[in-house]
């Protein structure tokens, strides 16, 4: 859990500042919104609930769904296989937005 907490915090002090032009860049907005949802469809695994959609909300309210959503991942008690799962798409988005 600690690799996916970390990978969180490093991606969330990386695009938690940026204004519109930076998520219009190369599709950043709509590939940080693809984990958005992976996201939730871990934490719906985890869970044993139905995966459902993600609402798509304004680019510069994805920090905090990638806050909300790591956090009731975490909570959720998730095994060591689906917080991997979920730490190795938070480092895949990082370093395809470091490009």
């Amino acid at each position: 859990m600690t690799d996916f907490a970390t990978s969180i915090d490093r991606l969330l002090n990386q695009i938690r500042v940026w204004e519109q032009p930076r998520w219009n860049q190369d599709d950043r907005a709509a590939r940080t919104y693809a984990l958005v949802q992976r996201l939730a469809d871990l934490g719906a695994d985890a869970e044993g609930r139905p995966r459902r959609e993600v609402p798509r909300e304004h680019d510069m309210i994805l920090p905090d769904q990638v806050r909300v959503l790591a956090d009731d991942l975490l909570a959720a008690g998730a095994s060591d296989e689906l917080m991997a799962e979920a730490a190795t798409a938070v480092d895949e988005l990082r370093a395809t937005l470091n490009k």
